[in-house]
């Protein structure tokens, strides 16, 4: 058996803390698998004004409050206080960094929940988080063998530890997930200032003459990941999706890997899901139907015979939100009904309310990521819809393979890793596939997966069968490790 690593996996999300997207749900399962996996992981994030420290039995740590943390011209004092993640397998001790100013007083995480912007501060936020990382480290003389960093909040962390502190970084090595290129922590140039790196290391953070936090990531870690190979390659081939850093991601041949995700076989399984109207045993007719009626009575719908489409969005141009608004009447056209879960602040939530409005027998959206009903949306609808422009994880796919609930998406890249497009029978398809961005790509497939419902004994066939998927972390987990005991070496 190999020597245990140490691996602080630190994050700006993770579930049941904080989840605003997939990367909540991809850090709980991720550490707890590697934990289980054999190596001893710690996780670290912020403590947001909107975290309960009570309800998520956040302690203190006494060696850790009121760490001084320079940004700028500004000292903010951080405290790092304690709790833990844990399913019925494993557990994972938890760091998290609290501040009145740059967190608890603000009730959001990235965006004002009001309008729907960015926060103003958000390079100072995540400045003051990272450095915290670093400070937790010297204060503890806990210098793990590798710490993980995920997307561009935390992208600063390799260049704090090997600018600022060579020596005592010495043997750690940093790897950075990137689960989303759209989000690359840009800024005005003067925000260089504020990390108070010297200024020979400045064109290491500057791109297209802003501050960006991802390049300086990209340029200081000694390995890079993305949540799907296919995604990757579209990543390097595209100057549009990766805002031009391919140019530099391609000078790290050799140390960037596209890697599948899994999810958490205590949580998103629907044998063992405590949060559903009725778990599934034997009889799925059963099981999808109670929670379908549970689902359609928590939207306020009527339930029926016709299928139920269900579908999770973020609202932002990426989620596909447009493309389906146009196809809205061509859908309803049809027998079916849709429910939508929502989480975001722009235009789009006032076109998504007037289809509502327009069809109230047919569709019924909520907003906010409760999560019962997140789970109850997997399991109670026949047909889950993710039209995305791009998809950088597939976890929306993954967890509705899960549930026996057939994904319709747009062929790209994550949907590509799990989605197999079904033609008939047993020929391996597990979904279906559009490959145009476009309106009318998505009810042409739509409607070929509303006739294969009709067809009720391959249907439930379909679905018992993609249940058996393997959608746990397990193959990832060898190539992970295998990568941070690779990297140990250089």
């Amino acid at each position: 058996m190999a020597k245990s690593l140490s691996i602080l996996f630190v994050t700006s999300e993770v579930f049941p803390f904080i989840r605003v997207g997939e990367l909540g749900d991809i850090s709980h399962s991720y550490t707890l698998a590697m934990r289980e996996y054999g190596n001893d992981v710690r996780v670290m994030f912020p403590k947001y004004g909107v975290i309960s420290e009570r309800k998520n039995r956040i302690h203190e740590i006494n060696r850790l409050r009121d760490m001084p943390i320079p940004v700028g011209e500004k000292v903010e004092l951080a405290t790092v206080k304690s709790s833990s993640i844990n399913n019925p397998r494993a557990k994972v001790q938890a760091y998290i960094t609290c501040n009145y100013c740059y967190y608890d007083q603000k009730k959001a995480v990235y965006d004002d929940p009001k309008t729907g912007s960015p926060l103003s501060d958000n390079d100072e936020r995540f400045i003051f988080f990272s450095r915290s990382v670093i400070e937790t480290c010297l204060i503890l003389g806990w210098f793990p063998d590798i710490i993980h960093c995920n997307d561009w909040q935390t992208s600063l962390i390799p260049a704090f530890a090997k600018i600022l502190f060579p020596n005592k970084f010495k043997k750690t090595k940093f790897l950075l997930s990137i689960n989303d290129f759209q989000e690359q922590g840009i800024f005005p140039e003067n925000t260089f200032d504020k990390t108070l790196f010297p200024a020979d290391s400045k064109s290491k953070f500057i791109h297209k003459n802003k501050f960006n936090f991802l390049k300086g990531g990209i340029e200081y870690s000694d390995f890079i990941t993305t949540h799907s190979p296919a995604y990757l390659q579209e990543i390097m081939q595209s100057s549009t999706y990766s805002n031009g850093l391919n140019k530099i991601l391609i000078e790290k041949d050799g140390k960037i890997l596209g890697l599948k995700i899994g999810i958490d076989q205590w949580v998103w399984k629907p044998n063992h899901d405590n949060e559903i109207k009725q778990k599934f045993e034997t009889d799925f007719f059963s099981y999808k139907v109670t929670n379908k009626k549970e689902l359609l009575r928590i939207f306020g719908l009527e339930y029926g015979d016709e299928p139920l489409i269900g579908m999770i969005s973020n609202l932002k141009d990426s989620s596909g939100i447009s493309v389906f608004l146009e196809a809205v009447p061509a859908i309803f056209a049809e027998d079916v009904k849709i429910v939508m879960i929502v989480d975001g602040e722009n235009e789009y939530k006032n076109q998504l309310k007037k289809v509502a409005k327009d069809f109230p027998t047919k569709f019924s959206l909520k907003f906010g990521l409760e999560n019962s009903l997140l789970h109850q949306i997997f399991a109670g609808s026949d047909i889950f819809l993710i039209p995305s422009k791009y998809e950088s994880n597939g976890w929306k796919a993954l967890t509705s393979l899960s549930y026996g609930t057939v994904p319709v998406a747009r062929a790209t890249g994550a949907n590509l890793e799990f989605i197999k497009d079904y033609k008939s029978g047993n020929d391996g398809g597990n979904g279906f596939l559009f490959n145009d961005f476009k309106a009318d790509s998505l009810i042409k497939t739509l409607g070929l997966a509303l006739q294969k419902y009709k067809i009720r004994t391959e249907w439930e066939d379909l679905a018992l069968r993609i249940m058996e998927t393997d959608t746990s972390w397990s193959p990832t987990l060898k190539k992970y490790d295998e990568i941070y005991r690779t990297i140990l070496k250089d």
